[in-house]
């Protein structure tokens, strides 16, 4: 059986495993949004930047893609993974069907936001966001590239985030 994994946010543009099949896809009943506290990769505890995480909502549709990992090496994937995403346990790894463009239903690793934890932040206003985005450096880089590379792939994969989008805007203006 494969191992697929359902990505969302920076996995678009740094999957970090080998993928052999990557199909658009969508989640139901969860949405993108920088609902995360971001204190190891794009922030600090000190000053925290923001990622993205899916957050549950019902009725709503996440669109993405499903990557399916290289046969093989499942194990090491998902340790990887383990390693990257749950690396503060904000995120809850789920096995979850997404539905992909060609028409599948496939079950994805999937990491969703767990709304109980500390560095949860659902609901910031947008302007608050674009503020914490264009100040916050973390491990991996500026929360700027992480914004700014999510939205361009994306927009890549055709796919319209009217938040991510206005966001990408604003923070542009801000740093600029």
């Amino acid at each position: 059986m494969s191992m697929w994994v359902f990505g969302y946010g920076s996995l678009l543009w740094n999957p970090g495993f080998d993928v052999v099949e990557q199909v658009g896809a969508t989640l139901g009943d969860y949405h993108r949004s920088f609902c995360m506290w971001s204190i190891h990769h794009r922030g600090t505890e000190d000053e925290p930047g923001l990622v993205l995480a899916l957050d549950e909502r019902p009725g709503a549709v996440c669109t993405g893609v499903a990557m399916r990992v290289r046969p093989g090496t499942e194990t090491e994937t998902l340790a990887y993974l383990r390693d990257r995403e749950l690396v503060s346990s904000a995120y809850l790894e789920r096995d979850l069907d997404v539905a992909l463009k060609d028409g599948r239903t496939v079950s994805a690793v999937t990491y969703v936001i767990d709304a109980a934890h500390t560095q949860y932040c659902g609901g910031l206003p947008l302007e608050e966001q674009a503020q914490i985005i264009a100040r916050a450096v973390g491990g991996r880089g500026p929360n700027t590239e992480y914004l700014f590379n999510t939205v361009q792939h994306l927009n890549q994969l055709g796919v319209a985030d009217a938040d991510l989008q206005w966001l990408h805007a604003r923070v542009g203006a801000l740093v600029a």
